[in-house]
This record gives C-alpha cells, sequence and structure tokens, in this order.
C-alpha cells in the first residue's frame, strides 16, 4: 500500500495513504450476508406459495395456465448463462480480458431471453384474464415469479456496468472481486429459479 508523507504548518511529519484500502475478504462476507438475507425473502415468498397456491377462486389453475415446454425453454436460458458465467470466471483467473467480456455478453444474452419469455408469458396470462388480481393463487405466482424475474433484470444491469468498467479499466483486482460477487449472485437466481420450476410449474401441473 503506497504512502505519501508531507510536513505539518508545525513542521511534523504528516502521512497518508495514497491507494485505495480495502479490508480483506470483507466485501465477500458482506455480500454472502445479504444473499443469506435474500434466501429469507424467497423462502417468504415460497412459503405464501405454498399456503395459498391452491386457492383458485372457482378460476383456472396451473394445468391449464401453465405452458411446460415454453418454461423449460426458459429454464434453459437461465441454466445456459450460469454455464457461461462460469467461463467468463475461467478466462478472469487467465487474465483474458477479451473473453471474459464475450462470455459475460453471452451471459447477459441469455439473461435477456429469460426476461423476454417470462415477460411473454406474464402477458399471455393477463390477456387471458388470469391476472393477479384473479386469486390468491395467481397472486402468489406473479409475486413469486417477479420478484424473481427483477432479481435477473438487476443481475443484467449489474453485468452491463461491470462489462463497461472490465473494458475501460481492465481486470483489476477490484473488478475480479466485483465479478466474483456477480457470480454468486447469478448462480442463487438460478438456484432459486430451479425451486420455482420444480414447486410451482412441476407440481402445479401434476395438482
Amino acid at each position: 500500500m503506497g504512502q505519501t508523507q508531507t510536513m505539518s504548518a508545525d513542521g511534523a511529519p504528516v502521512f497518508y495513504e495514497t491507494e485505495e484500502h480495502h479490508v480483506e475478504n470483507g466485501t465477500m462476507l458482506g455480500f454472502w450476508l445479504y444473499l443469506m438475507s435474500d434466501c429469507l425473502v424467497f423462502a417468504v415468498l415460497f412459503a405464501m406459495y405454498g399456503v395459498v397456491g391452491g386457492n383458485y377462486a372457482a378460476g383456472p389453475g396451473p394445468k391449464e395456465l401453465f405452458d411446460l415446454p415454453l418454461v423449460a425453454v426458459n429454464t434453459s436460458m437461465l441454466l445456459l448463462s450460469s454455464i457461461t458465467y462460469g467461463f467468463a470466471m475461467l478466462e478472469m483467473v487467465r487474465g483474458r480480458k477479451g473473453a471474459v467480456l464475450g462470455w459475460l455478453a453471452i451471459t447477459g444474452a441469455f439473461g435477456a431471453a429469460f426476461i423476454g419469455l417470462e415477460l411473454y408469458e406474464f402477458h399471455h396470462l393477463i390477456h387471458e384474464g388470469a391476472g393477479p388480481q384473479r386469486s390468491a393463487f395467481l397472486s402468489a405466482f406473479f409475486t413469486l415469479v417477479g420478484t424473481h424475474g427483477l432479481h435477473v433484470t438487476f443481475g443484467i444491469i449489474w453485468l452491463i456496468t461491470l462489462m463497461v468498467q472490465v473494458g475501460k479499466r481492465g481486470l483489476t483486482e477490484a473488478n475480479q472481486r466485483r465479478l466474483s460477487c456477480l457470480s454468486l449472485f447469478w448462480h442463487f437466481l438460478d438456484v432459486v429459479w430451479i425451486g420455482v420450476f420444480t414447486f410451482v410449474y412441476l407440481m402445479g401441473a401434476l395438482r
């Protein structure tokens, strides 16, 4: 860490740091704490869906509403984005800036495709009269799936921001730390979606 010495008015030496000081592993610890709090948020949403997910208010249920082939395609988009982000992290370790940016761009494209298909599904359901106000089941469904979709959207914005930073400053220690945090976040969303796909879509279609 660099230091610079100057002299005060009374002639005493004054030292100050010229480089950013960052507590080792401080960012990662803080981010793990954030992920644990996010786990609680999704746990509450899953619990809410489990309680009211069978209340259809004489309206349509999962079998009538869910398009499982479309949801399967959407799931594959998110799973593939997780794989491509893993490739970006491998290239980061090798110090290949261009390859990192390329894999991050592919990851963002898969994430955008996931959001696009989810918005299409929401639009179709609302067009069919199955909006969130139709029943407790649909309110819980839109809340749970929509919250996950918002997380993916923020993840894409974060990813684009990091691409700009890496493009300008390269794979600095700070940027590598930020890429590692986003990696945790992205894989976390992947795991949550597997739970959504299984608990909401597959089990709902079997009801």
